[in-house]
This record gives structure tokens, sequence and C-alpha cells, in this order.
């Protein structure tokens, strides 16, 4: 008989209705029943006659991606719009462009630095070769209609062909020559003038319109050369001595300046305490002659 107390039922293990036992004892509400399966929720029910029991499954819980794992998805693979390609582009093209104007900006950093009378004096010999070039323009173009317009045409040719003979002496240096020009003394008491320091005055009297040089009786034409120092100045293999004498045929008012720049011929040679002066004329005579050479090779073309 029954004293009207009823004792809990337990678990009947594995094959039992009311619960199951794991590895670990009987499950509880809660315990997971294995990896990667759902929780199971069981509750037991009793009461009355009957008893029965109510399991709850829970889902694993999804891993969410971390905010570092978003961002380096929507910034990979790039996305390009057409837009976004065309502003590249205009940029690009931009940028070269100045890159390509500060890139000549430094190129004519050197005439930034000049003062104005030398820019003055730049600006005044870039007119005088294009002065120089219009005049000969203008004389062939002359030459040109003389002879098509001349009745005796052979007779016309051979004048300007003994001109043009009589011009190319002169720089050659085969012919005397006389006009306006400069002399130029250059005194080296102390012996420190180099040869490299004549061949600048040179190149400063060509670059200034010089049509014929002279200097210490040597004829000074587009192959000579200048050698030694002191005692033992040469030019083309002649030996010269101080004081040297520069005879120079051109316009004056552009030689001379030429040599007085800022940091030209003269300042280079006092420097080195030497002397140079500049006296202008209105007939200089350049009479030192060199001999015309006969090419061994070279011979007169047909055409």
């Amino acid at each position: 008989m029954s004293d009207g107390f009823q004792k809990p039922r337990q678990p009947e293990g594995p094959g039992g209705r009311e619960g199951a036992v794991g590895p670990q004892g009987p499950v509880r509400p809660g315990d997971s029943t294995g990896p990667g399966e759902p929780e199971e929720v069981r509750e037991s029910v009793y009461g009355g006659t009957a008893d029965h029991d109510v399991r709850v499954a829970v889902p694993p819980p999804v891993d969410e991606p971390s905010g570092r794992r978003r961002l380096a998805s929507a910034l990979w693979p790039p996305r390009v719009t057409r837009a976004q390609l065309i502003v590249a582009l205009l940029l690009f093209g931009l940028g070269l462009g100045l890159a390509i104007q500060v890139s000549s900006t430094s190129e004519n950093s050197a005439l930034r630095g000049a003062r104005q009378e030398d820019l003055v004096r730049i600006l005044d010999e870039l007119d005088d070769r294009t002065q120089r070039l219009e005049d000969e323009k203008a004389r062939l173009e002359k030459q040109r209609s003389e002879l098509e317009s001349s009745s005796d045409q052979a007779e016309e040719a051979r004048k300007q062909t003994q001109e043009k003979e009589r011009q190319l002496g002169i720089l050659a240096g085969t012919v005397a020559a006389e006009g306006p020009g400069i002399t130029l003394t250059i005194g080296d008491p102390s012996g420190a003038v180099e040869s490299d320091m004549l061949l600048d005055a040179i190149q400063e009297l060509r670059a200034a319109g010089a049509e014929a040089i002279q200097v210490d009786g040597v004829r000074v034409v587009a192959d000579s050369y200048f050698t030694g120092s002191g005692d033992d100045m040469r030019i083309d293999g002649t030996k010269v001595a101080a004081p040297y004498v520069f005879k120079v045929i051109g316009k004056p008012e552009d030689l001379e300046p030429a040599l007085n720049i800022p940091g030209g011929v003269v300042q280079t040679l006092e420097k080195e305490q030497a002397t140079a002066t500049v006296e202008r004329s209105a007939k200089i005579v350049v009479d030192a002659l060199r001999p015309a050479k006969r090419p061994d090779y070279a011979q007169p073309s047909s055409q």
C-alpha cells in the first residue's frame, strides 16, 4: 500500500523515455549532446498518472564578421567606375603639365639671375644677329633677281662668284680686310695669362659679330688653336708675346660691350693681375694672311 507520498522516478538510462544519460552522466536542461549538434533543453513534467519530456532545439551560434573583415571586403577587389577613371586621367594630365612647366622654368633660371644691363645687352646682340641674317637674306634675294633679270646672265654670275670668293677669302684668312672695329690690348706683367683666356676672348668677339681677327701678326680663323702660357704662348704654332694686340673688324658698338660684361673677358683678366684696354676705331686693317690649303681628298661636286 501507498502512504500517499509518490517518489519521483529516476531516469532509466540511454533507452529510457524520460532522459538520456551521456558520457558524463544524465543530460540536464541546457546541456549539449555533442559537438555540432543543437542543444536540447529537456524538462520532465511529473504529475498525475503520466509524465512526458519537452525538448527545445537551440541552433548553434553563427560567427558574425568583424568590422575589419567587412572593411576589407568593401575595398577589395576595387570597383572603378567610368567617372572615377575620367577624373584619374584628368589629374594625370594636369600633373604632367605642371612637371613640364617646372622643368622649363628651371632651365631659364640663369637668365632670371642676370642683371638688367646684361639682359639688355643679350637682347641687343640677338637683335643684331637677326638684323645680319635679314641683311644676308636680302642680299641673296637681290643676287637672284639680278641673275634672273640680267641680259648677260653668265657675266652677272661671274661677278657674283668673284664677290663671293672675296668674302670667303676674308673668312678663311687668305684675303686682307679693312673696316671699322676695335683694338684689344692685353698686358701680362705677371705671366698669369693662359691660352684658354685668349681663346675665350676670341670666342666672345666672334659671338658679338667679329668678321676678321688678327693677334700679333697671326690671322685667326675658324681652325686656329692656342697653346702654352706666359713666355711660351703660341697661336697655330707661331709664338706670340705680351702685350697681345687684337685687331678686330666688326661693329664697335657690339664688340666693346661684349668684352666688358660682368664676369666677362676684361674682368677675368683683371682678376689674374693682367690688364685689358679696348679702343674703338673707324678703320682697322687686318693684313696678316694665311696660305690657302688645297684639300687632299675633297673635290668639287658636280651637283
